[in-house]
């Protein structure tokens, strides 16, 4: 026989974003103390409120499952003593079971006798062992934040209020925090009442009869569907956030969608600015019309049914009008304020204590883009764009808009710079340095952008670095993970001609120039290049790029990112040609005597067969031509030009003794080999290719 169980939760409002991340983890602990107590089960389906986290296990057995096992101990030589009884190994080994001595006894294994011990349990009631241990098992959760109550010691995401916890039909019976178990739930705050379980099964639609859908994707389904009707009856576009989506689903047990509208005097004020102040502070949706352009409407989702909407509705203008007036306010304020003086204000401004203030990390940036200029063989009008932006990148952290909200840096600088008069490129960059913000972000669309953005992340790399703020497991303050991708994203998507190592080295002598390397700078540049090592094989591993070939690729050098994600892709074509296969066998067979040599010159007069000739002469002919190919990323044509190499490799080999007992022969023959293992480790040490 099995049962459903139900473990309710029932607490005062929890932080949305912990509530789906709670329920989670209730889940996985309840399945795998299931698993781990020998009880059966055939599914699981979690529920979440902003007053509960519910798990509903599906056909729980009834009893645990017998055990038995057998469990192998000592040989029989150390297992007795001389006088043929226990010795203290085997004796050891029963204590350590949990055994008696006298239940050991002996088997073979592959022709040698060891000592077992036999441990068996009959199986418990599920009943029983939930009644004993799930307390433990809730009181185990743990969260991003939690808080004590009363006299109880017992720390929790909030307050529990109740606990609804049944094995079919059955209370299980136990006290937490002063609250004792029962069978009833308690529906939603104002529009229901609580409601009696009769079986646990029960759940999801006694508390549908309460006005609570407790099924989180349910009910974020049914506030998508709603808002989807409303645009479609008004012919609107409105905008669905996931973010936004997620915390309302986690603030409601009833949705009920409904809109409002705001004075258009505020649609004098930049869309984005409109759209966070609602989302941020309201959590409200933005209504935009079909080419985009931003409606004086909200939509937002009520916690209760469709009484009094209107009123509701008015009631949440009225707080939207404050809102939007001081979002206003803000922007006029900043509109008068020089960008000069907003330059100003960031001298005041500590960046971190030992790398100086935000105006010193502006002027690092400029010198850092301006040397990138130079890298990059900028025209003069380019040049001069990217000094400019580079020096005013940051003047919109002084606004008070931007320290309302932060993530509207960059997005504010764009448009106060543009109010004042700069140069569209100039304008555009000062939005674009920050990015790409995120992962799936794009990078940015002008050269201005991309070399101010690459300066302002190298700088605070290289930075941190160079005082020992070093990325470690989850921890890492300044997001130098996601800069350092992002300097790899840009210099993908816009296949600029800099290495890492360009990069890295411009911002090291800037901080050098600055006495702010505290480390010393080949410290910090292996580190530096080690961590975008990792940066460089996530976008192997983001294309899908089979882990062997990513790692021969990796072999050839990284600095050069446009072509290690070039080479990796002709070699992951190549690779899954079988055809391919003799080719890298033979490229290997080089590698592996030119290992033997540190010197790549040899002297074609000392040749003494023809088949040295052929190899020298074949490898002559393709040697300019690939690494021209490599240098203009021509990848898949330099490969089919190497693997010409095939033919006279294997003629070479079948006719030449490398290690001849002659030791200039022998050097020679090697230099050879290893001239042309340089060529080929310029694509990929094909060595570390795996085939089936």
């Amino acid at each position: 026989m099995a049962k459903d169980l139900l473990l309710e939760i029932g607490m005062e409002e929890i932080p949305a974003r912990f509530v789906r991340g709670a329920v989670l983890q209730l889940r996985e602990k309840l399945e795998k103390w299931l698993e781990e107590q020998r009880i059966g089960f055939a599914g699981s389906k979690i529920f979440a409120t902003p007053r509960r986290i519910a798990v509903l296990l599906k056909d729980v057995e009834e009893k645990q499952s017998d055990y038995y096992v057998e469990v192998k101990g000592p040989s029989r030589k150390i297992a007795l003593d001389e006088n043929g009884g226990w010795s203290k190994a085997a004796l050891g080994f029963a204590r350590s079971q949990n055994v008696e001595p006298d239940r050991l006894f002996f088997k073979e294994l592959n022709g040698v006798e060891y000592v077992y011990a036999a441990k068996n349990s009959i199986g418990m009631d599920t009943a029983g062992i939930l009644r004993e241990q799930l307390p433990a098992l809730v009181s185990g959760l743990n969260f991003p934040k939690n808080m004590r109550w009363g006299g109880y010691d017992l720390k929790f995401v909030r307050p529990i209020r109740w606990l609804t916890v049944m094995f079919g039909q059955d209370v299980v019976p136990f006290e937490l925090a002063g609250v004792a178990t029962g069978n009833v739930t308690q529906g939603h705050r104002f529009l229901g009442n609580p409601v009696k379980l009769q079986n646990a099964s029960d759940y999801a639609e006694a508390l549908r009869s309460q006005f609570v859908i407790a099924d989180i994707d349910e009910r974020q389904k049914n506030i998508v569907e709603q808002i989807r009707s409303l645009a479609e009856e008004k012919g609107w576009h409105i905008q669905i956030n996931d973010g936004l989506l997620e915390e309302v689903t986690q603030l409601v047990e009833y949705p009920t969608v409904l809109y409002g509208g705001f004075d258009p005097e505020f649609l004098t004020i930049p869309k984005d600015v409109l759209i966070t102040s609602m989302r941020e502070h309201q959590r409200y949706f933005p209504v935009l019309d079909r080419e985009g352009n931003l409606l004086p409407y909200f939509v937002t989702v009520r916690n209760g049914d469709r009484t009094s909407l209107a009123q509701v509705a008015r009631g949440n203008e009225k707080v939207l009008r404050a809102r939007l007036s001081d979002a206003m306010f803000f922007y006029e304020e900043d509109l008068k304020m020089p960008i000069e003086t907003a330059l100003n204000r960031l001298e005041s401004t500590i960046f971190h204590e030992e790398l100086g203030t935000v105006g010193d990390k502006v002027r690092r940036i400029g010198r850092i883009a301006e040397k990138l200029c130079d890298r990059v063989q900028a025209d003069p009008e380019t040049a001069e764009d990217v000094k400019r932006a580079a020096a005013i990148c940051k003047f919109d952290l002084a606004s008070q808009m931007v320290y309302e909200f932060p993530e509207l840096q960059g997005v504010m600088g764009e448009d106060y710079a543009r109010k004042a008069g700069e140069k569209e490129t100039v304008a555009r960059a000062v939005f674009e340095h920050y990015q790409p913000r995120f992962s799936g972000d794009e990078s940015p669309a002008s050269l201005v952008g991309a070399l101010v953005s690459i300066a302002d992340k190298i700088d605070t790399i290289v930075g941190c670095f160079s005082i020992g703020i070093i990325p470690t497991g989850s921890q890492d303050p300044y997001a130098l993970r996601r800069q350092a991708s992002g300097i790899v994203q840009i210099m993908l998507d816009r296949r600029l001609p800099l290495t890492l190592g360009d990069v890295l080295q411009t911002a090291a002598k800037v901080h050098e120039e600055a006495g702010l390397m505290k480390r010393g700078s080949g410290v910090v540049g292996k580190e530096v290049l080690d961590f975008f090592a990792l940066r460089a094989r996530n976008v192997l591993d983001d294309r899908k790029i089979r882990y062997d070939v990513a790692d021969a690729a990796m072999a050839a050098g990284f600095d050069d990112i446009v072509s290690l994600v070039a080479r990796a892709e002709a070699l992951m074509a190549s690779v899954q040609n079988p055809d391919f296969k003799p080719v890298a066998e033979s490229f290997n067979r080089v590698g592996n005597l030119a290992a033997k040599s540190d010197d790549a010159a040899y002297d074609a007069s000392l040749f003494s067969e023809q088949a040295e000739h052929e190899l020298e002469q074949s490898w002559r002919a393709v040697h300019d031509d690939v690494l021209l190919m490599l240098k203009q990323n021509r990848t898949v044509e330099a490969l089919e030009t190497l693997s010409r190499l095939k033919e006279p490799i294997t003629n070479y080999f079948e006719n030449v003794m490398v290690m001849s007992d002659d030791e200039k022969v022998r050097r020679n023959r090697l230099g050879l080999l290893r001239a042309i293992d340089n060529d080929l480790k310029r694509f990929a040490d094909f060595n570390k290719l795996v085939w089936a």
